[in-house]
């Protein structure tokens, strides 16, 4: 028995692909695997069958023909062939969140592409499918332009391709966003915004904060937040919220030390930290705290506002060392801090 991949176009009406099936039945065919791709044209169906070594291409096409299907192409396949696409694609997406370098290659054994390059220039109108050619928008800028002898590409292959490419765009924008510092004590930390997936690592955060420090960020009860506080904190409608990781060389298991949130509302954003006890009073909530104003700076929010315990000290030095005016004010154990940004003013005013 040999493996072939036949592509055939058939009428998209009741039984008709009954009939392809049955007439390739009849020569000993095996199909082993389907899908069917909605077109214009009609339903464009291919198949990994396993036929008899006395079957060739020829009789293949014949089969084709004389279940009714029309435009047919014909080749053989490899064992590789018997995954299933959905798995192909997984895998081919788990191999873009490695290395998002790789989205060409990815492409290319995708879709079985000849020719796959990028240009400078973005897809604009020209985006989409003509028979054997696909322009894909890259969100990244540019785009991509493939080629393959046969057969023409159809929506759905196009889908999935689109869907490659933003995968591999959004995992690069998540590294470009990674940076690395350097604590005064030589302690290094990976800071990146956080996703819905960073759930699990925010609530170990906070079960390994003490109490007390889960207190001063919440104002109030010292427990863990609720896991659909923290997915809202995570992906805020309006800000963004950072985090920071420790670990993650030799094997060890990258842990989240510390979590910086900036929550919008109007012209201004409300700023709290998080950091982990054995992380404290080593620089790294100044860190976090520079770059939330940089971020709603660029932003153009007018300020920042802090809602900070009278006797966290720690905090409200961290505070007074971004070298700005912070206008205070105490009402009973909290005090309100504002930092008003003049370039998100002039941004907004200007």
């Amino acid at each position: 028995m040999t493996l072939w991949r036949i592509r055939a176009t058939v009428d998209d009406r009741p039984g008709y692909l009954s009939v392809l099936t049955a007439s390739l039945a009849l020569r000993g065919v095996n199909i082993l695997a389907v899908q069917v791709h909605t077109t214009e044209r009609g339903a464009v169906d291919d198949f990994l069958v396993d036929a008899p070594d006395t079957l060739d291409e020829a009789g293949l096409v014949a089969a084709v023909h004389r279940g009714r299907g029309r435009d047919c192409w014909v080749a053989r396949s490899e064992a590789r062939g018997l995954a299933d696409q959905p798995t192909r694609a997984l895998g081919l997406a788990t191999r873009l969140v490695r290395d998002p370098d790789a989205t060409g290659e990815a492409l290319r054994a995708l879709l079985g592409a000849d020719t796959v390059s990028w240009r400078p220039s973005p897809a604009g109108a020209g985006c989409g499918i003509a028979d054997t050619t696909m322009l894909l928008e890259d969100p990244a800028g540019g785009s991509f332009a493939l080629r393959r002898a046969a057969p023409g590409f159809t929506p759905a292959e196009y889908a999935r391709a689109q869907a490659l490419v933003e995968l591999s765009a959004a995992v690069a924008r998540r590294a470009a966003e990674q940076v690395t510092l350097v604590l005064p004590d030589g302690a290094e930390v990976s800071v990146r915004p956080a996703v819905a997936d960073d759930l699990p690592g925010v609530v170990e955060l906070h079960e390994e904060c003490s109490p007390g420090s889960r207190h001063r960020r919440y104002l109030g009860g010292a427990g863990t937040p609720t896991p659909a506080r923290l997915r809202r904190l995570l992906e805020p409608a309006r800000g963004v919220t950072l985090l920071a990781t420790a670990g993650g060389d030799a094997g060890e298991a990258e842990s989240v030390v510390a979590m910086a949130n900036l929550l919008a509302e109007g012209d201004e954003a409300e700023v709290a930290l998080l950091v982990r006890d054995d992380w404290q009073r080593r620089g790294l909530g100044t860190a976090l705290l520079r770059r939330l104003v940089r971020h709603a700076e660029q932003a153009g929010y007018a300020a920042l506002v802090l809602h900070v315990q009278a006797e966290n000290a720690p905090m409200l030095r961290t505070v007074r060392r971004l070298g700005r005016p912070t206008p205070a004010e105490r009402d009973g154990g909290l005090v309100t801090v504002t930092v008003p940004l003049v370039e998100g003013a002039s941004a907004r005013h200007g």
